[in-house]
């Protein structure tokens, strides 16, 4: 058979297994596996373990349950409900308070974090039940916790972008930094989201109740005393500390990534156990599971995408189609449409671990190529598939979401989230034509590459 022919069956095969409801993991093994015995030596066979092992056996990749701990530690507590009412309570009287107050909730806690379901459970536990009582329609608040939450996989330290720095051979420190800039881009355009459609929200309510007499929480006004915002500033304390001592750490040289993991986790049990009293068995508990089982699930993904896309590069699957892009001879920028398309469409089955492990040996030679900055493509892709997290038909996000609020229906989330998918793409369009939006911190911090 033709390498176009064991392509096509490859995909074909890897789609069948993914839409036959089998995990993630499990579907990309067993589709190498059956490959592997079919099409390479049978010797191969006995390796399947070890390819395996020494792909994962990355000091790089060890930096990952370690980012997961120092989330649950925080999503597990009170902290996160407490970072989210400290924001209320400085934000309220903006049109939309809440919503932005959620906003950024998510992005400091995804700057915690690093994972994206993380923010969402963690913020949207505490943060969708407060703005459906304050009139929020379910949609609206759904959308702002779902998208909110994708900020976890841009915003450092992120386990995203970790997993790119490693197959892109790249800095994850200057990543790291290129990702600050469009993540911030991503929390403005949000939070003005956030208050135009609160406007639009408040106006209807308004004139129903002028017209029918029906009246809404929206209408509502929160009022806090000036004593009650300086009470709720020693809320947010611990997460400054958290987060300024991750930084110093890592931006500083003081630690390498994998090292900073670790102090953040550690830091993020310490600072549990002394502002909230959770140092008991029974307490860490919740935590040390969450962290076990995300932790184990995320290490299959990378494990069995590694030996994936091992048995594609073998059988030259990858580097025929980043031939085939190549010989297409398509200008720069249709070039990098054509693969941003397609990471697009795989976002619609596959979470961003596995599209990046799958999809890296065949982008980015071209990419490399045709002159484009990888640093600045890292942080284009990773926004990408941020979208991929919030449309259907598998929208990591949105069933997250269903579970934190199953009151609100599908249809509903999905309607919801749609607005900050176009916001997104907006954002792409504007490191496109902006690329120092991403480039420019980590140029000044760490000097420009070498080689671009």
């Amino acid at each position: 058979m033709t390498v176009l022919g064991i392509g096509i069956s490859y995909g074909l095969a890897t789609l069948a297994a993914m839409f036959s409801g089998m995990p993630i993991a499990f579907a990309l093994g067993a589709v190498a596996v059956v490959f592997m015995a079919i099409y390479m030596p049978s010797a191969s066979l006995d390796t399947v373990t070890q390819n395996v092992y020494e792909e994962m056996a990355s000091i790089t990749l060890l930096s990952i349950p370690l980012f997961i701990l120092k989330g649950a530690a925080i999503g597990k507590s009170r902290a996160g409900q407490d970072l989210y009412s400290a924001l209320h309570a400085w934000l309220h009287k903006v049109p939309g308070g809440l919503g932005v107050a959620n906003v950024f909730a998510c992005a400091l806690f995804a700057a915690m974090a690093g994972s994206s379901p993380a923010t969402c459970s963690a913020i949207g536990s505490a943060g969708i039940p407060e703005m459906r009582k304050r009139g929020y329609s379910g949609g609206f608040a759904a959308g702002i916790i779902a998208a909110g939450g994708t900020l976890g996989i841009l915003l450092p330290p992120s386990i995203t972008m970790i997993l790119f720095a490693v197959a892109a051979e790249k800095s994850l420190g200057r990543l790291f930094l290129a990702g600050i800039g469009p993540g911030l881009l991503l929390v403005s355009l949000f939070g003005f989201y956030a208050v135009y459609r609160f406007r639009r929200e408040y106006a209807a309510a308004k004139v129903a109740y002028e017209t029918t007499g029906a009246n809404s929480a929206i209408l509502a006004h929160d009022e806090f005393t000036m004593a009650e915002r300086f009470n709720a500033l020693p809320r947010v304390l611990p997460f400054i500390i958290l987060l300024t001592g991750v930084m110093i750490a890592l931006y500083g040289g003081y630690a390498t990534p994998s090292e900073t993991a670790g102090l953040g986790g550690l830091l993020a049990l310490l600072l549990i156990a002394l502002i909230y009293s959770v140092w008991r068995p029974s307490d860490l508990s919740p935590i040390l599971t969450s962290t076990i089982k995300e932790s184990t699930m995320l290490m299959m993904i990378i494990g069995m995408s590694l030996l994936y896309s091992y048995v594609m590069s073998y059988l030259t699957i990858s580097q025929s189609a980043a031939n085939a892009i190549v010989a297409m001879h398509l200008p720069k920028w249709e070039l990098l449409a054509a693969i941003l398309g397609m990471v697009i469409v795989l976002g619609f089955f596959l979470p961003p671990v596995s599209i990046i492990l799958m999809t890296a040996p065949i982008i980015l030679p071209p990419l490399r190529a045709a002159g484009f900055d990888i640093i600045w493509f890292g942080v284009v892709m990773t926004i990408v598939m941020e979208m991929g997290l919030i449309h259907p038909p598998v929208g990591l996000n949105i069933f997250v979401i269903r579970n934190v609020a199953p009151d609100i229906p599908l249809s509903e989330v999905i309607w919801g989230t749609l607005p900050f998918v176009l916001l997104m793409f907006f954002a792409v369009l504007l490191l496109c034509i902006f690329p120092g939006i991403s480039t420019l911190l980590p140029d000044l911090v760490m000097g420009p590459e070498a080689v671009r």
